[in-house]
């Protein structure tokens, strides 16, 4: 199956994450724009170039498009760019021509842009660092009470707004692209969600006029890209919760239940859910018991204290305990007797949706090359595990050597488990120690 795809920036998870996935069978061939064209924290995407290696694509089977990086240079830049309607108008005018002439099904996405409830700006304008967290209070009062009084000042809130309300146009631009039948699958994605905010007022009017919303954001495409993978014959999946009685309790950044967001991403992902007798692939979900923890915040969770028992079944492992990083007793608990043939993958990454679609999309693959498979696994539980829970919090700042010295006795337990051995190198794309990337030699 040859499958396009259009990521939302150059980070690890979103560029290289989806080639990882591809590789595991043979048969699938993914083509992806040269990474030097996808933007970054501080730069937004050649839209120019990735549309003309668009163009030029042949013979492509399904194609699947962040819509924020020909529209705005990228998911970060959605929130920055000072582009005129118009002007962002004119660049999705030119993908339309394109797509229109492709024989391809499209798998599409498209951001609600999102409210952080701090004063941190890395990813959004400058005025963030002193007005975040009030225009999250006024857009949730708002929400909910109808409140309108602040001290935003007038040109910062109308800025705001104004910004909101251009983007909020051009996704209603999107769903008259669906309704024509020019995208077979077209989805709202939204992220830093909380029950109340302009960004969930914009989803209800969305969905009120035929939208998909979905909680989350940088796992999509890679849900979409189980959902093209699954057109033929989908998996039976069953969702099997380690803490039955806590599923109904919500993750960190979302607005849904672990179980809806479990389910969401199974439904989008367009497999079957069924129940573990009758499962193809049995997820187990590592969820919380009383609230999700957040490893980076330093806000602490009750780990997991079962058992756990190799699965006789081909299961997968969904471990979303704690946000932005793994359970480290969870950990120690299912790599103590290694994996055998029923191990179809691990993922703890950044929130729970994240960790569901890409996790989902990789068992969709129906692995058939061991060795990407395995370097597959190694990666998630280098990241998610020994990284993220663990040597990012020994971090003050970027320095690959310091990390790769604390990353050694992970490394040399895993390869244990794995019954490998890899030249591993770790760099910082972003300058920042919220993602790491690592290759292996």
């Amino acid at each position: 199956m040859n499958i396009a795809f259009i990521p939302i920036d150059n980070r690890p998870v979103c560029y290289t994450l989806p080639e990882q996935i591809a590789k595991l069978n043979d048969e699938i061939k993914l083509f992806i724009p040269p990474r030097k064209y996808l933007g970054g924290l501080n730069k937004i995407s050649d839209i120019e170039a990735i549309l003309e290696w668009l163009k030029n694509l042949q013979n492509i089977d399904a194609i699947i498009i962040c819509l924020d990086t020909i529209a705005y240079g990228g998911l970060i830049p959605s929130r920055r760019t000072i582009d005129s309607s118009e002007t962002i108008k004119t660049k999705i005018n030119k993908l339309k021509n394109i797509l229109q002439d492709k024989k391809a099904k499209i798998y599409a996405f498209s951001s609600i842009m999102r409210i952080s409830n701090n004063n941190i700006n890395q990813e959004e304008k400058e005025y963030w660092n002193v007005w975040g967290k009030k225009i999250f209070e006024y857009s949730y009062n708002y929400h909910k009470n109808g409140i309108t009084e602040t001290n935003i000042p007038k040109e910062i809130l109308d800025d705001y707004l104004q910004t909101r309300k251009r983007n909020f146009e051009i996704n209603k631009i999107y769903l008259e692209w669906k309704k024509e039948g020019l995208l077979d699958t077209l989805v709202f994605s939204k992220d830093d969600c909380s029950e109340f905010g302009l960004n969930v007022m914009e989803a209800r009017e969305l969905e009120a006029l035929g939208g998909f919303v979905k909680t989350g954001a940088d796992e999509i495409p890679m849900t979409l890209l189980a959902r093209a993978l699954n057109t033929d014959n989908p998996p039976k999946i069953a969702p099997v919760f380690l803490s039955p009685e806590h599923k109904n309790l919500i993750s960190n950044y979302e607005d849904v239940s672990i179980e809806q967001s479990v389910l969401g991403q199974l439904e989008l992902a367009g497999c079957k859910t069924t129940t573990p007798e009758q499962a193809d692939i049995i997820l187990y979900v590592n969820n919380f018991e009383d609230h999700q923890g957040e490893i980076v915040m330093k806000i602490p969770t009750k780990e997991f204290s079962g058992n756990w028992k190799t699965p006789t079944k081909p299961y997968i492992i969904a471990d979303v305990r704690f946000a932005n990083g793994a359970d480290n007793r969870f950990v120690e608990k299912i790599t103590e007797k290694g994996f055998d043939k029923n191990f179809l993958g691990y993922s703890a990454w950044n929130t729970s949706a994240n960790t569901l679609g890409s996790l989902i999309c990789g068992a969709c693959t129906k692995y058939t090359n061991k060795e990407e498979f395995i370097k597959l696994q190694l990666t998630r539980f280098l990241d998610d595990w020994a990284y993220q829970a663990n040597v990012r919090q020994m971090l003050d700042k970027p320095d690959e050597n310091k990390c790769k010295e604390l990353m050694k006795p992970y490394e040399d337990r895993l390869f244990k488990v794995f019954n490998v051995k890899y030249n591993t190198k770790y760099s910082f794309p972003w300058n920042r120690l919220f993602e790491v990337e690592i290759e292996f030699n």
